[in-house]
């Protein structure tokens, strides 16, 4: 099953009184169910507008979008969907244990039903010890540890993510990545845009790398890895800089 599909997506800003800014030009897309897929581009390149546009946050100008044969704005998307964006930002004199409940009075989930998956969330982004501590006292990457356990609270099938590893030390890139993988396990599905290429690499089963708005390529990492057999050194990395190269 495909869990998101993109015909033809495009997204003009205006620009200033009588100009237009084109941010994504005829994006064109498929991600299969259960995979991990990296959404790669340099900064300005249209990332995080197509995230806000898979997210219902905002509409495009032309084409279309659809999760699990859905529009973006469909509310019963609102229960499978989990998206994290990037430098999340939560109320601040709230305690982690208090957001968490929060988004799951949202989610309608049962009071029994939120503290089981707070338990296991805060054990999960190991953030235990600071489940009574206000997000004011939270560093960088304690934020983005407790927005991933915000985005995984309803147990979604699909997690939409911006720079999910921001901020976060090795250590909390490697717990983010373990993470990302179970969820795969699970059958879930991870759409991910990223600049850490090396987390891409070991993570994602395909990625796709836009440039100016437009799709320069979409490959398996296995097949990008192996374009050049005489180049056994050949990363992710060399891929991107050589396709975005001017």
């Amino acid at each position: 099953m495909i869990a998101i599909n993109i015909e033809g997506l495009s997204k003009k800003y205006k620009n200033g009184f009588s100009g237009e800014r084109r941010v994504l030009d005829n994006l064109t897309l498929t991600v299969n169910q259960g995979e991990i897929f990296g959404f790669l581009g340099p900064n300005g390149a249209g990332k995080t507008t197509t995230l806000k546009l898979l997210t219902g946050l905002i509409f495009p100008t032309s084409g279309k979008a659809y999760i699990f044969e859905k529009e973006p704005a469909d509310p019963s998307l609102k229960s499978i969907v989990g998206f994290l964006p990037e430098n999340p930002q939560f109320h601040r004199y709230l305690t982690a244990e208090e957001l968490l409940i929060y988004y799951g009075e949202l989610f309608s989930l049962r009071s029994k039903e939120i503290r089981k998956r707070i338990d296991y969330l805060l054990k999960l982004v190991n953030l235990e010890k600071e489940r009574n501590v206000l997000l004011n006292k939270f560093s960088k990457g304690m934020i983005q540890r407790i927005g991933i356990a915000q985005l995984l609270l309803n147990d979604p099938e699909l997690m939409i993510m911006d720079e999910p590893m921001a901020g976060l030390d090795p250590m909390g890139r490697k717990m983010v990545g373990d993470i990302l993988l179970k969820m795969k396990n699970e059958g879930k599905t991870v759409f991910f845009s990223s600049h850490i290429l090396n987390d891409a690499e070991n993570l994602c089963d395909t990625v796709a790398i836009l440039e100016e708005g437009k799709l320069s390529m979409v490959d398996s990492v296995e097949n990008l890895l192996n374009l050049s057999s005489e180049n056994p050194l050949s990363s992710l990395e060399d891929v991107f800089i050589e396709r975005t190269a001017k």
